[in-house]
């Protein structure tokens, strides 16, 4: 397969109309080429932003029993 590129797949998803329509409206004046291409972005940004919720190896209350933990310890003031 030397040489060859993957070539992108696509398929299609239904969006009601007055979501496309809105979606149409903001895009106007920016750098998006169509609503597809800006449906494509959020989508990827929300999917990120997910990814790096979840990737967080301690959530806040992990990090304050921590934090205390070693304040009756006397590594922190």
């Amino acid at each position: 397969m030397e040489g060859k590129k993957e070539e992108a797949r696509y398929t299609s998803v239904s969006l009601p109309t007055p979501l496309f329509e809105k979606i149409k409206e903001r895009i106007e004046g920016t750098g998006f080429t169509s609503v597809s291409s800006y449906v494509v972005y959020v989508l990827r940004e929300v999917l990120s932003k997910e990814a790096e919720e979840k990737s967080e190896p301690f959530t806040r209350e992990d990090e304050e029993r921590v934090k205390d933990r070693l304040r009756a310890l006397g590594y922190l003031d």
